[in-house]
């Protein structure tokens, strides 16, 4: 019903009447695939990769594997991102610039899941998985371009807002499906295959709503090949903002505690905690952490215009260092529930005031390029989780689940400090 009454909206209009014309069912039609792409890569992410490459490499180093292979992809995203969304800059084309990149990323990228279950050895999944990185960001750096150039000045906030509640709720609504059907894998075959066929059709419906309904101004003269917009996209100066830089880095480490976290939740739920469905309680703890980051997002927003934007910040941060703790003395479901929602919260804390410290320590007429390089920090943290993987390993194998012990203890260890470090950030009060 809903994608019914989405594809039935009014197409966005030029950029000269966006402003009248910009309604509320727009806001949907340029977020929708953010929804779509969150679950898919969230469930590969937390379940499907973890299981599958149980099958091709030893026990005792599959946090280094699953690390290597993640970590390889999300180098290549920050690589192809930026320059997919700067040649979309200079396309000329009939229906717009940044739907026809859209549109072939995303069917390569349905096309390339299948490569997850035909995958035979390591080497083959890692190449699928690459692959399947290079085709989604190709997709994803002009989609981004949607929001700065189709929603008037005014609207922005509440787009961006829009967008981060779809990709939340995309990233935990079907996490649960997918684990009950992989709790049939690696003994039935079904429960991988119709994971990705649900989450694949999901992207492909998503994808049909954006290209058919977003209607970008047409186009016209030869393609000019954006050496200068490439380059800018990786030169940011950062002389005079030694408060900035705090910043990113405090955000860098914040994050790279909560996703060292999600990233090997399954392999420690199930050699530590021992629970008896370490699957589910994976799906439930990405459960968990998306209810928190919504619950808190918008309040947390409200309080940073009311009491300032460090306190919250600030004590998300120790919030996230609580999770940490919480989930180190977990020993049933519902104490892992608890350590999920305290990290959810403390991530939605965060996002929910990054454009708004962005705009704070940089100045106006730069929020773009900035807001973007809080961006990668957090990409950057994603990226920076994964090589704790071959440390985990290498403890564990010389005293039982040592490297877990040591995880929670860096994890702990991030929030604290860039909880600390923010507070030398001197932030103007809003």
């Amino acid at each position: 019903m809903l994608i019914s009454n989405i594809m039935q909206q009014q197409s966005l209009k030029p950029e000269k009447n966006k402003a009248e014309n910009f309604g509320a069912g727009d806001y949907l039609k340029i977020t929708v695939l953010g929804f779509a792409l969150t679950a898919l890569w969230s469930s590969i992410h937390s379940l499907i990769l973890p299981l599958r490459l149980l099958e091709f490499v030893p026990g005792t180093q599959k946090n280094t594997y699953l690390d290597l292979l993640i970590l390889t992809g999300l180098v290549l995203a920050l690589i192809v991102q930026p320059i997919a969304g700067a040649l979309s800059d200079g396309s000329s084309f009939r229906w717009g610039r940044r739907r026809p990149y859209i549109l072939v990323g995303t069917i390569i990228l349905i096309v390339l899941l299948s490569g997850i279950v035909l995958s035979q050895t390591y080497a083959a999944i890692f190449a699928v998985y690459c692959l399947m990185q290079i085709a989604s960001n190709t997709a994803q750096g002009p989609y981004q371009a949607f929001i700065p150039e189709m929603v008037p000045e005014d609207k922005r906030g509440r787009a961006a807002g829009v967008k981060g509640l779809l990709s939340i709720i995309g990233g935990v609504l079907l996490i649960r499906v997918v684990a009950l059907l992989m709790n049939l894998y690696p003994d039935d075959n079904t429960g991988i295959l119709f994971s990705l066929l649900i989450l694949g059709g999901i992207v492909i419906i998503t994808l049909l709503i954006t290209v058919f309904t977003v209607r970008e101004t047409p186009q016209q003269g030869k393609f000019v090949f954006p050496f200068a917009s490439i380059k800018n996209s990786y030169s940011v100066s950062l002389k005079g903002k030694s408060h900035f830089i705090l910043f990113l880095v405090a955000s860098f480490l914040v994050f790279t505690g909560w996703n060292t976290l999600s990233a090997h939740a399954l392999y420690y739920f199930n050699d530590v905690v021992k629970i008896a469905d370490p699957l589910s309680v994976t799906a439930n703890l990405v459960i968990a952490m998306g209810v928190g980051m919504i619950v808190v997002v918008y309040f947390a927003g409200f309080l940073t215009d009311k009491i300032g934007r460090k306190p919250v910040v600030v004590g998300s941060g120790f919030i996230g260092a609580l999770g940490v703790v919480v989930l180190y003395f977990s020993t049933n479901y519902w104490q892992v529930l608890i350590s999920g929602t305290l990290l959810g919260m403390c991530a939605g804390a965060w996002l929910s005031s990054q454009w708004a410290l962005a705009v704070d320590l940089v100045g106006q007429g730069e929020e773009a390029k900035y807001l973007g390089l809080a961006n990668m920090s957090i990409a950057g943290a994603g990226a920076a989780a994964r090589l704790i993987g071959p440390l985990i390993d290498t403890l564990n194998a010389k005293q039982t689940n040592f490297g877990y012990e040591i995880m929670l203890l860096a994890c702990f260890i991030y929030f604290i400090a860039g909880s600390v470090m923010l507070m030398r950030v001197n932030i103007s009060p809003h």
